[in-house]
């Protein structure tokens, strides 16, 4: 049985970032990696001559991000994009009443203010909830403290469903009243032209990482951790488990003798969720091309309301958009040109026959995906920020686990799983280590 000092089981940001600091320690390293690549939910399409990110996108705040910091060093020129997390405004932003009629300037500035009145009250109200509040119930208390008539609060009330569904791919009812408690931005947003995947091959670069390896047991004692794998088993002092929360709960990995019950109950708390991207691209920019994004109130947007231009990473006339949460579980089976038909016929109720027809679309199924199993985990009602460090406790002093649900002060982020990385690196080598190590190596 081949023995070495570390196995870090996946190859996405978290697994590579631990990897390659381990690596740079002088430790024997191997990654295994079920998929035939590496990035794991960082996945960057190239077909037909485009450039499409179908998993991670933005960085929500370059100030003091690491990622920003390592995406620079390994020559990934980015594009300013700060509309990642749903504000009411600060970016040209169409908005169009229940009629399907776009809002005067005045009235979306008076919407955006009405938003922003509410997140105030919100803070507070969040502030005193109860252990098994949900954001629902948060929002609603929110909401009525304004004093509105119904009219008014129903737009506020469906913006707050439809950033919910943006922010965690939840629907509001099923996400913790703290579940948005990270939604802050420290800096502006940021995409990348030529793909975010070239991020995890930088990290990726000098490692031993061996594709097609599926996982499908991990035993941990006192002597350290067996991987098992079709194709044999490994041994090491310590292991890095970096699949996601959904593949943890979805029982083709077998963790023998089963986690603690700190890190089980944490994990019990924690659910994958339900978001999937439309990508569209347009023979013209019908919409017009001072536009960030198009957004739709009333009844009509229940399940597309949402629309981001991506024209300017690459000058091909393009929007995006989002299947999420009860929208993602809607669409589940439909084919793209179904998808394509449901999101076109929203967008011809905002421009008529402006709005042609798409010469390509894109939709992604994360749910389906055997090593996903969804985008990312959210907190379901019962759950505290604490259950994120709480999934990330050592195991045994020799099992890690890692990834964006492991990182309480921004999860569902590549900045939590490449943070989430270096923590269990210097765990393992039981010293400081500056996460800088990760470029300055390069």
């Amino acid at each position: 049985m081949e023995q070495l000092d570390t196995i870090v089981i996946g190859a996405g940001v978290a697994g590579l970032t631990a990897a390659r600091l381990l690596h740079g320690a002088g430790r024997r390293i191997a990654v295994l990696e079920a998929r035939d690549r590496v990035g794991g939910r960082v996945w960057t399409d190239r077909s037909a001559g485009n450039v499409t990110d179908l998993g991670a996108s933005w960085i929500h705040g370059v100030d003091g991000c690491p990622v920003a910091a390592a995406s620079e060093a390994f020559g990934m020129p980015p594009i300013e994009f700060t509309v990642g997390s749903y504000q009411p405004d600060g970016r040209p932003i169409a908005y169009f009443a229940p009629d399907g009629s776009r809002l005067p300037d005045d009235a979306a500035r008076a919407f955006a203010e009405d938003v922003r009145a509410v997140d105030a009250t919100l803070r507070e109200v969040i502030d005193r909830s109860e252990p098994l509040d949900s954001y629902r119930d948060v929002t609603e208390r929110a909401l009525a403290a304004q004093d509105w008539d119904e009219e008014r609060a129903a737009r506020v009330r469906e913006f707050l469903e439809h950033r919910t569904e943006e922010q965690y791919g939840a629907w509001i009812e099923d996400l913790a009243a703290h579940g948005l408690d990270d939604d802050a931005v420290d800096g502006d947003e940021v995409v990348f032209p030529g793909g975010y995947d070239r991020l995890p091959a930088a990290l990726a670069e000098g490692l031993d990482v061996r594709l097609g390896h599926v996982v499908t047991r991990v035993r941990w004692s006192d002597d350290g951790v067996v991987v098992v794998t079709a194709h044999g088993a490994l041994r090491a002092a310590t292991a890095v488990l970096t699949v996601p929360v959904g593949v943890l709960q979805g029982g083709d990995l077998a963790i023998e003798p089963p986690l603690p019950a700190r890190v089980a109950g944490a994990l019990g708390r924690l659910t994958m969720n339900r978001f999937e991207k439309v990508v569209l691209r347009f023979p013209t920019r019908f919409w017009g091309d001072d536009v960030y994004a198009i957004r739709q109130q009333g009844a009509e947007g229940r399940r597309w309301h949402s629309w981001y231009d991506l024209t300017p990473l690459h000058g091909t006339p393009t929007l995006l958009t989002f299947a999420a949460g009860p929208t993602a579980r809607e669409i589940e089976g439909w084919d793209d040109a179904r998808v394509a038909a449901s999101v076109m016929a929203q967008l011809r109720r905002l421009y008529g026959a402006a709005a042609e027809a798409p010469t390509s679309v894109q939709v992604t199924a994360w749910h389906a995906d055997p090593f996903a199993r969804g985008s990312y985990a959210y907190m379901t009602v019962g759950s505290t920020t604490a259950d994120h460090d709480d999934l990330a406790t050592p195991i045994g002093g020799v099992l890690h686990l890692a990834g964006e649900a492991t990182w309480t002060d921004d999860p569902a982020t590549v900045p939590a799983a490449m943070l989430s990385g270096h923590r269990a690196a210097e765990r393992i080598l039981a010293s400081e280590v500056p996460i800088e190590r990760l470029w300055s190596q390069a």
